[in-house]
């Protein structure tokens, strides 16, 4: 199915009016365009629908429960754009067993997500209080599930598909990431939802998608296993 229709079927099935596909797609248009977002087509996500459908569809109810809100609009719906960018198709991909049980794709793809995002997006994190708002409502938007925490002493340990990108990204960015980790810490996890309402919606959204999306005990239980036996 081509990105437009993608778009279009959304932005539909939300009831959205002409004005508002204008103002998602100015934002989200950039973003899928990239080779990288490109490619997110191809992965499935929740059982048969890919993960670029999935992003896609999460930016645009964000957008819409958004829309009375005293908010930045256009940064709760980038938070949904990039909120899922992981680094390899993880349902029944070797790489993606890993030993450690709060290392699993569940708690580990926000932190993958918000690294390839600060990597393959840079001109979205130009603004110190932008990025802030962005990068704590990608790695929290599965909360109430908690997310991985890092420090500077186990990322090599980790289990991150893109350690290497980790280490590429400035440091102001890496700051943030590790003080938005370090709230509501419990252990190896950090327990909490985003600061800022443009990350609360978001992950509303999300939970919303994703209850239509998992059709079966499988597809949710491949969540934390990276196993699907519905899917060869």
């Amino acid at each position: 199915m081509e990105k437009d229709t993608i778009v279009d079927n959304f932005i539909s099935k939300y009831s959205l009016e002409k004005r508002d596909k204008e103002f998602i797609e100015k934002i989200i248009k950039p973003i899928i365009n990239h080779v990288e977002f490109k490619k997110r087509f191809s992965f499935l996500h929740h059982g048969n629908i890919t993960l670029g459908e999935h992003i896609i569809e999460d930016a645009v109810l964000t957008y819409k429960l958004s829309k009375k809100k005293n908010i930045r609009q256009d940064l709760a719906v980038k938070i949904a754009m990039f909120h899922d960018l992981y680094t390899v198709p993880w349902q029944n991909n070797k790489d993606a067993r890993v030993n450690k049980f709060f290392h699993k794709h569940g708690f580990r793809h926000p932190v993958e997500a918000i690294i390839n995002s600060i990597n393959w997006y840079p001109e979205y994190f130009n603004d110190e209080n932008d990025s802030k708002i962005i990068i704590d409502g990608i790695l929290h938007h599965m909360f109430p599930l908690p997310v991985m925490r890092l420090n500077e002493n186990n990322i090599s340990n980790s289990e991150l598909k893109n350690v290497d990108l980790y280490f590429k990204i400035p440091y102001k960015h890496k700051l943030m990431i590790l003080d938005s980790l370090n709230r509501k810490k419990i252990g190896p996890v950090s327990l909490g939802r985003s600061k800022y309402l443009e990350g609360r919606i978001m992950s509303k959204a999300d939970r919303i998608v994703s209850r239509g999306q998992i059709k079966n005990f499988s597809t949710a239980k491949s969540l934390l296993t990276g196993h699907n036996k519905k899917i060869k």
